[in-house]
């Protein structure tokens, strides 16, 4: 491959590294890439041993000399970004952070910058960031003949969950892959307690129901994902928190973790979220979906953590903008 618009970092492998695969050496010691981009840059020719191409599998031995070229690409989930994060909780092996309406949690084919793990990237290797600037990969801190010493490990985000773009709330991300592990597993085993507020149109006449309805994918319908006969087995407890002429502030705890499980059981049951853009006829800003409470047992010690998050102005103030339009007339009859 044509190397010339790369740059080209050079590693020696140490005795330490005798016999070890080439993909895995360069996971630990260019640990500010992903496994994936390291596949592809090793399946496209772009890394050397001894001035030879070499591929995944290659065993290593001690004193080979690697050349691995990296291409101006794209910026991806590894990209620092200086972008505001609203950080609830910290400590030296996980964070929890309140994440926006409207921002990713990673990267897609089309949005490549402006993510909640760009920012991540960004506040958990400030000291690194700070010593080498940025893109910190591309200076002194990779040359092996470098006589800096990186001020830290690079430290890269596990995310524990997701949230879609449309919906705010509480996240907890993992420092390291042992945290990583275990919050998953408590996720797995639904040892984690979620509680998401949502403003809805309509007023349920009861305090407190479940809906349990299977969501499958159609692919043939918009949207795609539906209460269908066929689908999985899922499952939504909702408690009405307020009502107010014609929208109903509700809590929802998803006992499953299917795709658009809270838009699609408000919907079915004839209560859709507000700013749902599938289901929701009316017109709002935002979805008027909030992680509002997150609890977990932390990954070192057990101990059981709880987080809460209030509701958004946005949804706050459509509730009661909506509740005065009714009572001065201009919204219609009750």
């Amino acid at each position: 491959m044509d190397n010339s618009a790369a740059q080209v970092i050079q590693l020696r492998a140490g005795v330490e590294s005798d016999g070890r695969r080439l993909d895995e050496f360069l996971a630990a010691r260019l640990d500010w890439l992903s496994r994936m981009r390291i596949a592809t840059l090793l399946a496209r020719g772009a890394c050397t041993v001894n001035k030879t191409t070499a591929h995944a599998g290659q065993r290593l031995k001690a004193g080979d000399i690697l050349e691995i070229a990296l291409e101006e690409d794209a910026p991806n989930s590894m990209t620092p970004e200086p972008l505001p994060l609203d950080v609830v909780y910290e400590d030296a092996h996980l964070l929890v952070v309140n994440k926006p309406a409207g921002m990713l949690v990673h990267p897609t084919r089309g949005v490549k910058t402006g993510t909640l793990a760009n920012a991540l990237v960004y506040h958990l290797n400030q000291l690194l960031i700070s010593s080498f600037g940025l893109p910190f990969e591309r200076q002194g801190a990779l040359n092996p003949e470098s006589k800096i010493e990186n001020p830290q490990p690079f430290i890269r985000p596990g995310l524990v969950h997701r949230l879609d773009r449309a919906t705010s709330g509480l996240l907890v991300v993992a420092k390291g892959q042992r945290a990583l592990s275990i919050l998953s597993r408590h996720f797995h085993q639904r040892l984690v307690e979620k509680r998401y507020l949502a403003l809805v149109r309509g007023c349920p006449p009861e305090d407190a129901f479940e809906i349990n309805a299977p969501i499958g994918r159609d692919d043939e319908a918009q949207p795609k994902w539906r209460v269908l006969e066929s689908g999985r087995h899922a499952e939504t407890r909702v408690r009405v928190l307020e009502r107010k002429a014609g929208l109903s502030l509700v809590e929802l705890e998803p006992v499953t973790g299917r795709t658009n499980q809270l838009r699609i059981h408000c919907a079915h049951v004839g209560y859709p979220i507000v700013g749902d853009e599938w289901r929701d006829g009316g017109a709002a800003t935002r979805l008027c979906l909030h992680a509002a409470r997150l609890a977990f047992h932390h990954p070192r010690g057990g101990d059981w953590m709880e987080f809460t998050s209030p509701p958004p102005e946005e949804m706050r103030r459509l509730l009661d903008e909506e509740h005065a339009a009714r009572e001065s007339g201009d919204g219609g009859g009750s």
